[in-house]
Parts: structure tokens; sequence; C-alpha cells
């Protein structure tokens, strides 16, 4: 008996899944190992489903040092989700206002005349965007009940990370400082060969 294929919409839910779950930062590498064991997603789509939902934003990355974390929590979510329905419905009134122009156009040309092109493209385009804003408005849903001592904790946990973010930034600064007094090599090259980025600085 085969396994039923898991669509991409699936996988995604499946990822989050994950987060939600741990509340943990992660690696690449750290998901590609819990993923297939835990959620059925074969590690070789899990980079892209990752991806994917970091440029919904619905997950986060940030890069510290050499490696790259991903994160997220429900509460972010509803943020960014909300933002993505407000841009979607600013597309539809502007769809619906020039299509309504277009209407007052049209009713000043002879009767019977067969509708333009313009205005069958603006009636697709404002059906895909409710589309949209329907789906959307669907995924808020599913996070309106989270609740508010669990996204605390969360908070909590986050600022817990981001002051040890902090400790090993100000412990990369100290040892770049007696770097450079002991052996006396500039900052530029001695970021560049240790891979330090140039815009490294505290978390705020």
């Amino acid at each position: 008996m085969s396994k039923r294929r898991v669509s991409l919409d699936e996988k995604r839910i499946r990822m989050l899944q994950i987060f939600y779950e741990k509340k943990e930062f992660f690696t690449l590498k750290e998901l590609e190992r819990i993923a297939p064991k835990e959620k059925g997603i074969v590690m070789q789509s899990v980079k892209d489903v990752v991806q994917a939902l970091v440029d919904d934003g619905l997950v986060r990355s940030e890069k510290i040092g050499t490696t790259i974390y991903f994160w997220t929590f429900p509460g972010e979510n509803i943020t960014a989700i909300e933002q993505r329905i407000s841009e979607a419905t600013k597309k539809i009134v502007e769809a619906e206002f020039k299509l309504q122009k277009l209407k007052e156009a049209c009713e000043k040309e002879k009767v019977g005349k067969e509708d333009t092109e313009e205005r069958e493209l603006l009636l697709r385009e404002l059906e895909e965007l409710k589309a949209i804003e329907d789906q959307l408005k669907k995924q808020v849903a599913k996070f309106k009940d989270a609740d508010p001592e669990v996204i605390a904790k969360l908070a909590e946990k986050a600022q817990e990370y981001k002051d040890a973010t902090n400790v090993w930034t100000d412990n990369i600064f100290a040892i770049q400082s007696w770097c450079k007094r002991k052996f006396d090599i500039s900052e530029d090259c001695l970021n560049k060969q240790f891979d330090i980025p140039e815009d490294l600085d505290y978390k705020e």
C-alpha cells in the first residue's frame, strides 16, 4: 500500500507545528533531522518548505555568526497574516474602484457592446484577490484562540535567547579587541579571517 502524497500546504502546516510544539530555535540541519521523523516531511523538501514559510513571514530567520537560526511563535503569525489581509483588502478596494469607473465608461458606450478585455482582466483579478483574502482570514481564525499565557511564556523565552545572544556577541567583541591589541591586526582582516559579519551588533 503506497503512502499518501503530502501536499505543500500540508507540509507547511506540519512544519509550523514543529515550531509551535517545541518552542525552540532551529538550524536547517536540525529541522531536516526532526521533520522526516516526527512529521513525515521528506528531508529533501524541508529546505524549500522552511524558505516558503520565511518568504510568507510565517517563520523568522536570523544569521548568528556563521549559522542561520529559524523560529516562530503563534502570536507573531497573527500580525503577519493580518498585514497580508490588509494589503489584499487594499488591492480589492483599488480593483473595485477601477471596475466601477470602467462600468461607468461602458454605460456611455453603445448598448450591446461586448465587455472590454480590461474589464474581464479586472474581474478576474478581483475574484483572485477575494479568494486570497478569504484564505488569509481562515488562517487568522486558526490563531485567534492562542492562549495569552502561552504567548507570554514564549515572549519570555525569546528574551532569554536574545540575552544569551548578546552575551556571546559581547564575548566576540572582547576577543576582537584582545586580538587587535595582541597581534596588531585590523578589525576588517580579523572579521574576514574568522567569518564574523561586519554588521554584528547586540540584539535589542
